[in-house]
C-alpha cells in the first residue's frame, strides 16, 4: 500500500473504533501529526471517507464525523442482505464448483466446532467470527458479478453493515448462543440451496439471514453502556 491508502485505512479504523465523537471536527493538521503523514494524504482520505459516508463536510468545507440514526444502520444491513441474496442466487444458478463446495463445507465444520462450546469461550467466538466472514466472502467472490462485489464493499464501509460487525455483542447473554446456532443453521440451509441450484431459495435465505444482525443491532442499542465496552463505534449511532 502507498501512503495515501495507509492513511485512509488508519483513519477509517480510528472512526470505527470510536476514537472520535459523532459530529466532531476532523482537523487535517492534527490528524496528519497523529498519523505521521502530511496533510495531502489526510485530505484525500477525508474526501474518500465522505464518499463512503463516514464523514461529512459542513458549509465551510470542514470535515465532521458523521452521525447515524438507527434507521440508517438498519437500512445498510438490509441493503447487504439484498446484495448478498443476489450473489447467492447467481452462485446457485451458475453451479457450485467442487472447490467452492469444499471451502464452504470447511466453513460449516469450523462453525459447528466453534459453537460446540457451551458457554462460548472468547476463542470459540473469535473462530466463529472468522468463519462467518470467510463464508460470506466465498459466496460473494463466486458470484462473478464485479459491480455487485463493489456495491457490497462500499456498503460494508458503513458502521455495523458487514456480516460480522454486530457479532461482538454475541455471547454476552445466554440467549445469544442460541441465536448464533440459529444463524449457523441458516448457513447450512443456504449451502444446501446453493448445491441444489435453488436460486430463489438461496436468495431468500441470504436476505432472511440478516435479520439476526438486525436483532443484534436492536439489542446493542438497548444495552448501550455494555455495547460501548466492545463496540465503541456504537456512539456514532444517535437516537433509538
Amino acid at each position: 500500500m502507498n501512503l495515501q491508502e495507509t492513511v485512509l485505512i488508519q483513519l477509517r479504523d480510528l472512526i470505527l473504533r470510536g476514537e472520535f465523537e459523532p459530529g466532531q471536527r476532523l482537523a487535517e493538521q492534527q490528524l496528519a501529526e497523529r498519523l505521521g503523514a502530511s496533510r495531502t494524504p489526510v485530505r484525500a482520505a477525508l474526501v474518500t471517507l465522505e464518499q463512503e459516508g463516514l464523514v461529512e463536510a459542513n458549509e465551510t468545507g470542514k470535515f465532521l464525523v458523521r452521525q447515524f440514526t438507527p434507521r440508517e444502520v438498519a437500512d445498510a444491513i438490509a441493503v447487504r442482505g439484498h446484495l448478498e441474496g443476489m450473489a447467492a442466487r447467481l452462485v446457485a444458478e451458475h453451479g457450485v464448483s467442487r472447490q467452492l463446495q469444499l471451502d464452504l463445507q470447511a466453513c460449516l465444520d469450523d462453525g459447528d466446532n466453534a459453537l460446540a462450546a457451551n458457554p462460548l469461550t472468547y476463542e470459540s467466538y473469535a473462530d466463529y467470527a472468522a468463519m462467518n466472514d470467510r463464508f460470506h466472502a466465498l459466496i460473494l467472490e463466486a458470484c462473478g458479478n464485479r459491480a455487485l462485489q463493489r456495491a457490497v464493499a462500499l456498503n460494508n464501509k458503513l458502521p455495523f453493515a458487514p456480516a460480522s460487525a454486530m457479532l461482538p455483542m454475541q455471547g454476552t447473554v445466554t440467549l445469544d448462543r442460541d441465536w448464533m446456532l440459529y444463524a449457523h443453521r441458516q448457513h447450512h440451509m443456504l449451502f444446501a440451496a446453493l448445491k441444489a441450484g435453488e436460486g430463489a431459495r438461496a436468495q431468500a435465505l441470504a436476505v432472511e439471514h440478516t435479520e439476526v444482525a438486525q436483532m443484534n443491532l436492536r439489542m446493542a442499542l438497548e444495552r448501550r453502556a455494555e455495547t460501548e465496552q466492545v463496540l465503541p463505534a456504537i456512539r456514532l449511532v444517535v437516537g433509538r
